[in-house]
């Protein structure tokens, strides 16, 4: 706990947070590019899906930071309310929009892959349908912390429903066991998957390559904050003197 309250603070954050964020984003860049050029060019089609399957290495990384992103923002929302980081809320919002975008990926790759897969770009089945319903409190949250901030809100709200909103995590996560729905069960587990090794082993690095550009996107997002609330606490100041 001590670590996450030195943190807290935002010039120590920003020392930590300016080398980070070209570090992460190379990093992320510099994965992607090998991943894609490993997923297109070493590996061999599937028996089944033929081309189709190499979409997985974009359909997977961005449900992955769909989901995680939520994650991310309900734990800062905790941290938020419980003990009041002064960064906690900031690093929420930051979030919200990388995530937003890669659930939208993750809907628009998926009803790519379903087509030749399913014969149909969209099914209301339980893994499809909570993944658009975490998009949408995706976008609703967005909306909401713009209007807290914009009446001078103290950020509980949006703390409350990013809280709230992490109960799709597990509905989506399960949607597949829970109920009979068109899309595949689990195909990847942590100790065996589905999928054929010659075909997997890119799906790693574009994991990894996807989180760290994640991780570098919500880095810069906050620094950006950060800079904004600096400038206009020192047009407040300046309008006073």
């Amino acid at each position: 706990m001590p670590a996450l309250h030195a943190l807290a603070n935002p010039a120590r954050f920003l020392s930590i947070a300016r080398p980070l964020t070209p570090i992460l984003l190379g990093i992320g860049v510099g994965l992607i590019a090998v991943g894609c050029w490993a997923g297109l060019t070493q590996t061999p089609p599937d028996y089944l899906q033929g081309e189709t399957v190499r979409i997985l290495y974009i359909h997977v990384p961005a449900a992955w930071l769909g989901m995680g992103g939520w994650g991310g923002i309900a734990l800062s929302s905790i941290a938020y309310l419980v003990w009041r980081h002064p960064l906690a809320s900031i690093a929420a919002q930051a979030i919200a929009l990388p995530g937003a975008t890669f659930a939208a990926i993750c809907l628009v790759s998926g009803s790519i892959w379903g087509r030749p897969t399913w014969g149909t770009w969209w099914q209301w089945d339980g893994r499809l349908t909570s993944m658009l319903l975490l998009f949408f409190v995706y976008c609703a949250y967005i909306a909401l912390a713009r209007a807290d901030a914009e009446r001078g809100g103290d950020g509980r709200v949006p703390a409350l429903f990013g809280i709230a909103g992490s109960v799709l995590l597990p509905i989506i996560r399960y949607s597949v066991v829970w109920w009979n729905t068109l899309h595949q069960g689990p195909s990847i587990g942590l100790t065996k998957s589905t999928i054929d090794g010659s075909i997997l082993w890119p799906l790693p690095i574009m994991l990894l390559g996807f989180t760290a550009l994640f991780a570098g996107i919500v880095l810069m997002r906050m620094r950006t904050a950060l800079a904004i609330a600096k400038a206009d606490a020192r047009m407040r100041r300046m309008a006073r003197a």
